[in-house]
């Protein structure tokens, strides 16, 4: 895939997709020990 340093929309785009994935990814695994730690109090 190229990616052209000349399109600084596409960056920021790209930078935002990014983020969000760094920020879905911290909340599945919040959620997942949030889960894990209810279930070892049962």
């Amino acid at each position: 895939m190229l990616i052209s340093s000349e399109n600084p929309f596409f960056i920021q785009e790209l930078t935002m997709a990014d983020l969000a994935f760094v920020v879905t990814t911290i909340a599945v695994f919040a959620l997942v020990a949030f889960i894990a730690k209810g279930v070892a109090k049962l």
